[in-house]
């Protein structure tokens, strides 16, 4: 479903737990999220933390979408 939307012209994030099924399935942007069970989170964090880890992601996939990739790229960080 990625490389149908982006042969369309949209440019996709893929956040996900386990980074290399995202490159087998031809993901051209790819966040690395948390956990399995809490891919975009952790419950154990305190409200405060929580929010400042859920923001790094989405600014780490808001970058991913606005930046021009030729092959499938890794966002870490």
């Amino acid at each position: 479903m990625v490389k149908e939307i982006e042969r369309a012209g949209i440019p996709v994030v893929h956040m996900c737990t386990v980074v290399p099924i995202s490159l087998t399935v031809g993901a051209n942007r790819i966040v690395p999220a948390i956990a399995i069970p809490h891919p975009l989170g952790n419950p154990s964090l305190d409200p405060g933390e929580e929010k400042s880890l859920r923001r790094k992601l989405v600014e780490r996939a808001l970058k991913a979408l606005s930046t021009e990739v030729e092959d499938q790229t890794v966002f870490e960080k």
